[in-house]
């Protein structure tokens, strides 16, 4: 963990794109969230480059309950990473944002981090609102289980 950052690590016994398929189809990620925040997407299209948006349903009751987001692709390169800055429905990014990066490992396992990133949240309101990180590495932990359990079914 830096100051601004948390990341988790994990090996899973899959080729990078197999993992890649699932992470960049929007409608596995209310099962692979390890937090519970996320509860479905909202007819997503699969990611398939940067500029692309897509937005998630999602419940915490820090935000009121239900509300959606809109997640912004700002990293792509195939098999390899997987990035997007998350908004409330409607709003510009306020700067933190996700980062999946796969690493081959081996011909049927690859080397899968995931990044919860704050460092460009600059806005004091919500500094004052949120207490970063609001997601703890025991829950990108999870969704690495989760990943790993989900690749393996496929």
């Amino acid at each position: 963990m830096t100051e601004t950052s948390i990341t988790a690590s994990r090996t899973i016994d899959a080729p990078a794109d197999a993992i890649f398929t699932l992470l960049s189809n929007p409608a596995h990620h209310a099962a692979l969230d390890g937090s519970g925040m996320v509860q479905s997407d909202d007819k997503s299209d699969r990611i398939t480059a940067v500029g692309q948006k897509f937005t998630m349903n999602q419940h915490w009751e820090k935000m009121g309950g239900d509300y959606q987001t809109d997640n912004h692709v700002v990293g792509y390169d195939p098999n390899k990473l997987l990035a997007w800055k998350t908004a409330p429905a409607g709003e510009v990014p306020p700067g933190w944002q996700w980062v999946w990066e796969l690493q081959p490992a081996g011909p049927d396992s690859t080397e899968v981090s995931v990044t919860y990133d704050w460092t460009h949240v600059t806005d004091k309101e919500i500094l004052k609102k949120l207490s970063f990180p609001e997601v703890s590495v025991e829950d990108l932990d999870a969704s690495l289980g989760n990943l790993a359990s989900a690749v393996s079914e496929k």
